[in-house]
Formats: C-alpha cells, structure tokens, sequence
C-alpha cells in the first residue's frame, strides 16, 4: 500500500516519538536498579566517607541502593579506569577528586584522558588544608614562617601523605608562591605523617582541617593559615594563605562523573539530585562536620572545574618535576 502524505505525516510523526519514549523514560525511572559509585581510595578516609553520606541520601530518595565500591591503587587510577571501561548507563559512577587533576600530569602512561573520557554530573564540596607546624618552629605567622624557612634553607621538613597527594601539592605550591626550600617527606597517610609532626620529626605539613583541628585546639600543632580562598568555619580565627601569599588556593574537592556517553537526561537528573542534598539541611551539617565547603555546580560548571584545576596542578607537577611512587 503506497500512503499519500496525509497519512504518511502522521505515521511518521507517531513512529518518531515512539522512538523518543526510552530517551524519555530513561530519565523518569532510573534508576531501575542498584548504582554503584566507585571509590578509588581506601574504605575509612575522608573520600569513602563523602560518598557514603551522599550515597545514603540518594538511596533514600531515589528508592534504589547507591552501593559505595572501593577500588584501590595507583593513587586512584585503578578506580577512575575502572569506571572509564563501564557501560555508560547511570548506573556506575566515579567519585571525582582534586586527585584526578593532579594525575592528569603526575601519571604519563594512563590509559584514559580524565576530561575526556568521563562526564562531569555534580560537584559537591571543598575542604581545604590546614599549615600546620610542629610547636618548636618559632613563626607564629605565614610571614615568620616564610622568613624562618629561608634562613634555614633546605633544613625544614614538609611532611605529606604521600606523593602527589593534596598535602604534598599544596606544600609544592606554596614553595613555588614564595621561594621557600622545604625537603617533603612522604608517608603512607596522613595518620603517620601527623604522628611524627607532632613529634617533631617533621617540622610543617598542609593537612585537611578535620584532621588537624583537634590537635590544633589541644595546642600540639600550630596552625598558620588555611589553604582555601576564605577561611574556616572550622577555625575562623586562623587567616588563608591567600591573605599573605596572593593568589595562593589549595584545597580538596569531591564530586560525581559517569562514563563517557552517559544519556545526558539521566546526568540532568543526577545533578538535580545530589544539589537538592547539598541543601538538605542534615546533610549539610553532615558535611560541615567534615569541614568542607558545599559547592553545587552544573555539569559544565563541574567541567570547567576540571579542566582549570588540571592545567593549575600540571603546572606545579612539572615544576617540582613530580613523580608517582
């Protein structure tokens, strides 16, 4: 049978949004089953403990389990491939950290580009640093600090978490602002590298506020300045580096990607959701508990994101002529 176009028009018409109905649906019912968020850091630290809170309140608003996954190694390589190789479907995730744009540069042989082969969906906090010394360093401000590490060139030790870690960045950035020789020492975390600052085999260290907050108060560590563009809820007596070092920011950032290729609907809805948490009033505390700051973004918020804190970090790695461990 040969159709005239009166008839052909609306069959066309019909059959095209019949077409469009799984595009549709996608977005309106997924999740449909379990979503897994990858972790490529170790159960316990302050990543595993970002995406479990967020994980437990989308599992709760969205009916299905976010299950948290932790794959480790290679300073969170194995996890981000891991999550670059599945099905670009919604339902495996990555939780993406300041960590992913240090390795862009750090790590020369990767077998996937970060910002191109997973989507940004949602951001979710900052937490910055602490400059923390051990109490015998005699400065009491980031500018006695500065004039006491230049009179004792390469004398003073920078303890970090390890390699390439935020810790360790922070600190090369810091000596790349203002001149200083610190001899960085790497530890297995930064439980260890906490014991021997406060014993004073260390001297100064740039670690998260939440861990060094009650060693702060307890007067075993003194706190210089903190890494964020604007001061602590945490420590609001204690000023930014920025405030003597211009333009200094160092701080750790979470948020979620997806494969590239994931349906653009189901990363809307995501992004709806994980920003509708970051105003839900008891996980905000939640989080403030953690010392972090919420940032909810669009996806190509995120994306700028990336890729500005890839070209800032890949500067100070070639600088300080970084490698892995």
């Amino acid at each position: 049978m040969i159709l005239g176009r009166r008839e052909f028009l609306p069959l066309a018409a019909g059959t095209a949004a019949l077409l469009a109905l799984p595009a549709v649906a996608s977005a309106q019912s997924y999740p449909t089953r379990p979503v897994h968020i990858i972790v490529g850091f170790a159960a316990g630290g302050p990543n595993d403990t970002v995406s479990r809170l967020l994980g437990q309140w989308l599992s709760e608003r969205l009916g299905q389990q976010f299950v948290i996954e932790n794959r480790t190694g290679a300073g969170g390589n194995i996890g981000t491939e891991a999550v670059v190789r599945a099905a670009p479907d919604g339902y495996t995730l990555l939780l993406v950290t300041s960590v992913n744009a240090v390795n862009a540069t750090l790590y020369n042989n990767l077998n996937y580009n970060f910002i191109r082969d997973i989507a940004p969906v949602a951001a979710i906090m900052r937490v910055p640093n602490v400059m923390v010394v051990n109490p015998s360093v005699p400065a009491k401000t980031v500018p006695e600090f500065i004039a006491y590490a230049k009179a004792n060139a390469g004398k003073i030790n920078m303890a970090t978490s390890g390699n390439g870690t935020t810790t360790h960045i922070s600190g090369e950035l810091f000596k790349l602002m203002t001149g200083v020789d610190l001899v960085p020492v790497a530890y297995r975390g930064g439980g260890p590298a906490l014991i021997d600052l406060i014993a004073g085999q260390t001297q100064v260290m740039f670690e998260p506020t939440i861990a060094t907050v009650e060693y702060v108060k307890a007067a075993k560590l003194r706190a210089l300045a903190v890494t964020s563009a604007k001061r602590s809820d945490l420590l609001p007596d204690v000023p930014t580096v920025g405030e003597f070092v211009a333009g200094y920011e160092a701080s750790q950032w979470y948020g979620i990607g997806a494969p590239k290729g994931t349906p653009a609907d189901v990363i809307a809805k995501l992004n709806s959701e994980i920003n509708a948490a970051l105003v839900d009033p008891k996980l905000k505390a939640r989080f403030a508990d953690l010392g972090g700051e919420l940032m909810p973004m669009t996806p190509a918020e995120l994306g700028k994101l990336i890729a500005d804190e890839t070209e800032k970090w890949g500067k100070v790695v070639r600088s300080a002529n970084l490698r892995p461990e």
